[in-house]
């Protein structure tokens, strides 16, 4: 064990690690600068459970009846031996239905190793079995596919902080289009055209997860990774029935921040640095004792960690006060005032003795009258 492994072990308390999933991984680029959370994530610590112990438990998460209702919906577009997932793949891909298509359901067995091996040897086979005779011939979008492969749940792998994660995708299509395609089957609806824009950007950056390891897959394979397409094949629901409709996503923005996010999490040496070497996240330590070892360690909050952090309800209680607690784009546009009292403070002329604030001074004296205006103007 290197003394890196030692410190982490020492943060979770001697704890085996909590394993990453697509989900936790796509939340890591919700707020990549924050270092409170890159700390306790490369260290794998349990943070609902850490999150219940100081007294701030999470308040997000799928509802059974949400999982049920999950279930239900990929179980209808796969059925049939997927032949209507595949037309609507084609379709949306803009090629023909194949006339032959295998399926392969790589969901079974209890093995963790054996599903691993197994994925990787038939997707890899699933590229040599449709090779070009001409090697500069990469395949027209719309040739026409002599025989498409689906592959149902295959167990893929990540490494994130030096640890190898499974991963597993709703499902991966090959020979289509002349490459391979990730599917993700979702239940939340598609109306009149239009999704619940955070539970697309959601499904994006988890999308992007599964097409990284894929392609990492392929490139330890000498294969290469350019055949897994940027474009990941989204199914939902339409409107509000239980007939599905196909969406291409197009993930290359979210594949360059959770590639970014996920070196920065193998730096675990750089992070360490900075952490006092008191710094514990031990369950069996005392709540104000985890209070106050977190408080050591700077957070990043923004109120989108809400929907993504478990620890967020416990930073934002931090934030009160501070100009963090009312999101990313007034931090930024007051620059260095951190303080809610000395922005209002400014707001209503108090001199300024730190030039490089004078400009943002200036602005929240102006924003102070226009406010002014606007409510006399009003009455």
């Amino acid at each position: 064990m290197t003394s890196s492994e030692q410190r982490l072990a020492e943060i979770r308390g001697g704890l085996p690690p909590r394993r990453h999933n697509a989900r936790t991984i796509a939340a890591l680029t919700g707020n990549p600068g924050c270092t409170r959370r890159a700390v306790l994530d490369g260290a794998g610590v349990d943070k609902p459970s850490l999150a219940e112990r100081v007294g701030f438990p999470a308040r997000f998460g799928q509802s059974r009846f949400a999982i049920t209702r999950g279930n239900t919906f990929e179980a209808q577009v796969k059925a049939d031996g997927g032949a209507e997932l595949l037309r609507l793949v084609a379709d949306r891909l803009g090629v023909p239905v194949p006339a032959v298509a295998s399926w392969t359901d790589l969901g079974d067995g209890d093995e963790l190793t054996g599903r691993v091996e197994r994925s990787a040897a038939l997707l890899t086979a699933a590229v040599t079995a449709h090779e070009p005779t001409d090697p500069g011939h990469a395949g027209s979008p719309h040739e026409v596919d002599q025989g498409a492969a689906l592959f149902d749940h295959p167990l893929l792998g990540l490494e994130v902080a030096g640890r190898r994660v499974h991963l597993e995708p709703d499902l991966v299509t090959a020979r289509l289009g002349g490459r391979f395609h990730v599917v993700e089957i979702k239940s939340f609806p598609v109306v009149d055209g239009q999704a619940d824009a955070a539970k697309l950007a959601a499904a994006a950056v988890q999308s992007a997860v599964y097409v990284l390891a894929l392609r990492d897959l392929f490139a330890m394979r000498g294969l290469d990774p350019d055949l897994v397409s940027h474009e990941v094949v989204l199914i939902c629901p339409r409107d509000f029935t239980n007939r599905p409709v196909a969406h291409l996503l197009d993930v290359r923005k979210q594949l360059l921040v959770v590639r970014r996010q996920l070196d920065r999490m193998a730096q675990l040496d750089e992070l360490l640095a900075g952490v006092p070497a008191d710094f514990t996240a031990d369950p069996a330590a005392e709540p104000a004792t985890l209070v106050a070892s977190l408080s050591q360690v700077p957070a990043r909050y923004a109120p989108d960690c809400l929907a993504s952090c478990e620890l967020a309800y416990f930073c934002r209680q931090e934030a009160g006060g501070h100009t963090a607690a009312l999101g990313r784009p007034v931090r930024e546009a007051l620059g260095g005032i951190d303080r809610v009292a000395e922005v209002l403070a400014l707001a209503a002329g108090e001199p300024v003795a730190d030039p490089q604030r004078a400009e943002a001074a200036a602005l929240l004296r102006t924003a102070a009258r226009l406010r002014a205006e606007a409510l006399s103007g009003a009455a």
